[in-house]
């Protein structure tokens, strides 16, 4: 059978020999092979076709013109959680039957996703859902608005291009990238199920692909009562509450209902900008979006709950785990030695269990940040955050999860909505050069390591079964996007 690779030319072959994994590999019933050869840095492509305009399109051609084909997915066609359960299994037996070729594939395979900030959540979702062994890092390819993800690990911000070269490029300095662990975070959303709405509980495409509902909850629950909706989700960078979610809510909701408009991202940015602006005007002397008078907000220390002082100016607030924040602001900044000697921060590390959770006052407050060393309203470092929503100024507020926006309902009588977030577990990234993204465990990090309450252990205790499995997020076998969800809203 002619193959991919006998179809490259021979100088192509040996450009690319090194990422390279054969036909074989991806087919449940082929027999094992004979290779000489071993791929050094062998890798699996997942592309958001929809991102970036039409980039993403763009770059499915190339790298299937530059790989096996059989090595690029397009995420618009099929799921990351059905291809790797299904390449994972095929390895699986292969390496049963004695394929030398299979285990040092799956020993030192690599994912590369490009998409946004959305797309990559996804990607990052399902590998830690599988639970992979090894597990494989995953290179970020920006290809959206904000693209923090990339951003923070060192691959840049700006879109790519879609040319062989550039390509070429990438895969160069994927071979110089070092391998960092992320955290990840378990947010649990309980609310009473809305007696209005096109769907029971809440449409689906009111909230984001990575939450998804639960109707069992453990018996020791408080709210475990008739009436009540659970939903779980995950997330890697941020979760944010307040004007900062309204303005992504606008501009997610504007790119819906004209989607021919945004397809460059600096159009993109600009049109973010402008809503920014209009949503701090709209909300002047507005005290529905004070964010002490929509919730109380509470911090897990020393295994109690503690509430957290948030000052009645605040209107945003971002619960942080990376060093990038719409398109590479850091929010938390650099503390001072003073502040981490009074407030008992830490440097902030990807991989230390622990949030940083900030405030602003508004849209314009967010332009500290163009200041060197500026940064918003540091409230707290934390590894377990509540929020709780009773009756009260509005009817109901806006929140983030990495990107994807939605408009949350409050409460309108006594019942609460509550949020949790709280420690899950890592996964691997790749990082090249210089990033933003800093590791508790690298020795060249300056700073001291993290206290005790960035604890993983806490985080895992209490309701460890998510109706009757094993703590899941993301699009594995517990939940995927449905069939008529548009990929192409994903950030």
């Amino acid at each position: 059978m002619e193959t991919d690779m006998e179809n490259n030319s021979s100088k192509t072959y040996e450009e690319i020999k090194e990422f390279y994994i054969p036909d074989y590999i991806f087919f449940p019933d082929s027999g094992v092979e004979d290779h000489a050869e071993e791929p050094t840095y062998p890798v699996l492509v997942f592309i958001n076709s929809r991102s970036g305009g039409q980039l993403g399109g763009g770059l499915i051609k190339t790298y299937r013109q530059l790989l096996n084909k059989l090595q690029v997915f397009d995420l618009g066609e099929e799921g990351p959680d059905k291809v790797l359960s299904r390449i994972y299994a095929n390895l699986e037996r292969l390496k049963i039957n004695g394929d030398r070729l299979a285990e040092y594939i799956q020993k030192n395979l690599r994912l590369i996703v490009a998409g946004g900030d959305g797309t990559a959540s996804w990607l990052l979702g399902v590998v830690s859902d599988l639970k992979l062994e090894p597990l494989p890092p995953v290179a970020t390819v920006p290809l959206g608005t904000g693209n923090n993800l990339p951003f923070s690990f060192g691959w840049g911000k700006k879109n790519p291009g879609t040319d062989l070269q550039t390509v070429k490029g990438f895969l160069g300095l994927l071979k110089e990238a070092k391998v960092m662990k992320i955290d990840s975070w378990h947010i649990m959303m309980r609310m009473r199920v809305p007696e209005n709405g096109a769907c029971e509980p809440i449409a689906p495409l009111e909230l984001p692909h990575a939450l998804h509902a639960f109707k069992r909850v453990s018996t020791s629950d408080s709210l475990n009562v008739e009436g009540y909706h659970t939903f779980r989700g995950g997330f890697w960078n941020y979760f944010s509450m307040g004007t900062d979610a309204q303005v992504s809510y606008a501009f997610h909701s504007e790119r819906k209902l004209h989607p021919e408009k945004f397809k460059h991202q600096l159009t993109n940015q600009q049109t973010y900008a402008k809503l920014g602006v209009s949503s701090f005007f709209a909300n002047v002397g507005n005290p529905s979006r004070k964010i002490s008078q929509l919730a109380k907000v509470k911090v897990m220390k020393n295994g109690h709950w503690e509430e957290l002082h948030i000052p009645r100016s605040i209107q945003s607030i971002i619960c942080l785990n990376l060093p990038s924040f719409s398109g590479g602001f850091n929010p938390w900044g650099v503390p001072s030695k003073l502040s981490f000697r009074n407030k008992d921060y830490t440097p902030p590390f990807v991989d230390d269990g622990l949030l940083e959770v900030v405030g602003f006052r508004d849209a314009w407050h967010g332009l500290v940040l163009l200041a060197p060393n500026g940064h918003g309203t540091r409230l707290a470092q934390a590894h377990r955050i509540r929020f709780e929503f009773h009756k009260g100024a509005a009817e109901n507020t806006y929140m983030r999860i990495d990107g994807e926006p939605w408009k949350q309902p409050l409460p309108s009588d006594d019942d609460t909505v509550v949020v949790e977030i709280s420690h899950q577990r890592q996964v691997n990234v790749l990082a090249y050069g210089r990033c933003k993204a800093k590791s508790v465990n690298d020795p060249l990090t300056p700073g001291s390591s993290p206290h005790g309450e960035g604890s993983h252990d806490d985080a895992d205790s209490g309701d460890e079964e998510w109706g009757g499995g094993s703590k899941k997020f993301g699009a594995a076998a517990t939940f995927k996007i449905p069939e008529d969800v548009d990929i192409s809203l994903f950030s």
